[in-house]
């Protein structure tokens, strides 16, 4: 399957395996390494478009499956696709719902696909990988994913097995029934738990479909980050180096920071609004949870080097927990707003330190003042 278009992925420098770059898609460039906030239903929680916006954020991923439940695919269709109906201009990426499935208990999975109770009015459904791209295809967003069987750990090297060969025929049946390549670029997925082997041989398999971008799925499952970096740093130099490199769903910033060095392009976590929402945000000097008794009458931002709305605005640790404290919405707008920064913030300075090949000494510097 050719390469559509308007998606080109350009590699702008590179400091060691490190990779700096742009892909190019319908609605914008996004800018590698990236950082990919998500919006499950359509909506990052507690910030309107234009908050996230302020952060540096170009890209967002929303859920398949929970946009197929409500407000279903059809309506957000009808009123324009997903851009339109989130009024988001910037791109946008949908994973193929396999995850949360696969996450479902009760669930009956077959080479056909799963079979599950619908969480919002329990009826049975079925999500095989034609329905998926049918459902991805309808809400139009720029990146669509395959659909994959993502295994859990630990796991047999049998479940393993099965999940590959599943992931591969999955692959094939999703690039048939895909109908819009000139306007979505589909991505595939490299499974195979933490045996290297069969991440070898998926990534083969994976890659001798020309697609657009290739993505590693099955990891940040409760491996670790030993094991994480050991399957990365394994996978990564197996996906072409002239397409982007997606590690789905990891968020730790050590993680990303590690990760990049293996030449990865692109992340994305909840982990960022998430944990605003439990007053933990993260800071160049670690993270901190500001409805600990010692911020009680901190007088300063969050984090002194940064400029989020939050910080650059004069909001004090000793305000935000107070709004804790009261559950006042506005703690996790504000908490939400720094996060998603620090995030774009750090996916910034690692793509500028890679530009000028030093990434290296800029993971150290970073390392050492985070862990301090």
């Amino acid at each position: 399957m050719p390469s559509a278009a308007p998606f080109h992925f350009t590699l702008e420098g590179r400091s060691g395996a490190a990779r700096a770059g742009h892909f190019s898609t319908p609605h914008g460039r996004i800018r590698t390494p990236a950082f990919m906030p998500v919006g499950t239903h359509g909506a990052v929680k507690a910030l309107t478009p234009e908050q996230v916006r302020a952060t540096g954020t170009e890209i967002l991923l929303s859920n398949t499956y929970h946009l197929a439940l409500r407000p279903g695919e059809g309506l957000v269709e009808k009123l324009g696709g997903l851009h339109a109906f989130m009024r988001w201009e910037r791109p946008i990426l949908t994973d193929s719902g396999g995850f949360q499935v696969f996450s479902l208990p009760n669930k009956e999975i077959s080479d056909r696909g799963v079979k599950f109770k619908n969480e919002v009015n329990g009826q049975a459904m079925d999500l095989t990988p034609e329905r998926s791209i049918e459902i991805q295809n309808a809400l139009a967003a720029d990146i669509i994913m395959a659909f994959d069987e993502c295994t859990p750990f630990p796991a047999s090297k049998k479940q393993v097995q099965t999940g590959v060969r599943r992931t591969l025929e999955w692959l094939d049946r999703c690039i048939t029934a895909h109908r819009h390549g000139e306007r979505q670029a589909l991505f595939g997925i490299v499974q195979g738990g933490v045996d290297l082997d069969l991440r070898t041989s998926c990534a083969q398999s994976v890659t001798a479909f020309d697609l657009p971008g290739y993505a590693i799925g099955g990891v940040s499952v409760g491996e670790g980050h030993e094991l994480l970096c050991k399957v990365t740093a394994h996978t990564a130099p197996l996906l072409p180096a002239r397409k982007p490199r997606y590690l789905m769903g990891v968020g730790m910033p050590e993680d990303i920071v590690a990760a990049i060095g293996y030449g990865i392009d692109m992340f994305d976590c909840v982990i960022p609004t998430r944990y605003a929402r439990s007053a933990s945000v993260f800071t160049m000097r670690g993270r901190i949870r500001l409805t600990n008794r010692r911020y009680r009458r901190d007088a300063y931002p969050i984090d002194p080097s940064c400029d989020c709305m939050a910080c650059a605005g004069g909001f004090t640790r000793a305000y935000l927990h107070h709004l804790f404290a009261a559950n006042e919405v506005l703690s996790a707008i504000l908490c939400s707003a720094h996060n998603l920064h620090f995030y774009q913030r750090l996916v910034r300075e690692a793509r500028e330190a890679i530009l000028v090949d030093s990434f290296a000494a800029w993971r150290q510097e970073f390392l050492e003042g985070y862990g301090s």
